[in-house]
């Protein structure tokens, strides 16, 4: 070896880089969505009193977007991989509990079967109780008044306070 040769380290040596297609696949994404914003906004019906329109926002969110979407494909082809997770409370090496996915899941269906026949306040506290089961807890009397304080609290938020009426349900003439 002459004294201009020096020899790296093992980990030094640039080994062959991945590409990482993903990143490529999340970038175009990200501009069609944004191409697709800024043309759905040309559609909006603009009035002459308001300066700044209807499109403004659109606009602004859809070259957000295709500029992020660009600047991930440049950084892509520049050698940007992201970190992966370490997992610091979770343990990788054991595969997913799908009794859990499947037990909310079936709590999720159930509440979009019976939204409209229950009402809001009842489905949203059975979701609730639901969820929290599911998830372990084993508080069923508290989780299910929880999840009624939350439900009958969201739906008066909406109806009160949004002026959006949610479904009441056999509570109709109650709330």
């Amino acid at each position: 070896m002459s004294v201009h040769e020096t020899a790296l380290p093992a980990e030094e040596k640039s080994p062959r880089r991945r590409v990482d297609y993903g990143q490529y696949g999340l970038a175009g994404f990200l501009v069609v969505i944004g191409i697709y914003t800024i043309i759905d906004a040309s559609g909006l019906e603009v009035g002459f009193a308001d300066p700044v329109g209807p499109r403004v926002f659109p606009y602004v969110i859809g070259t957000g977007l295709v500029l992020v979407g660009v600047l991930l494909a440049v950084a892509t082809a520049r050698g940007s991989q992201p970190e992966p997770e370490d997992g610091e409370d979770v343990d990788l090496s054991q595969s997913a509990d799908w009794l859990t996915v499947l037990k909310l899941v079936a709590v999720l269906l159930f509440t979009v079967a019976t939204v409209n026949l229950l009402g809001w306040a009842i489905s949203g506290a059975v979701l609730f109780a639901g969820a929290a089961w599911s998830l372990g807890s084993r508080t069923l009397v508290r989780d299910v008044l929880v999840g009624l304080v939350l439900a009958i609290a969201s739906w008066y938020a909406f109806y009160v306070g949004l002026g959006i009426p949610l479904t009441p349900g056999v509570l109709d003439g109650i709330l």
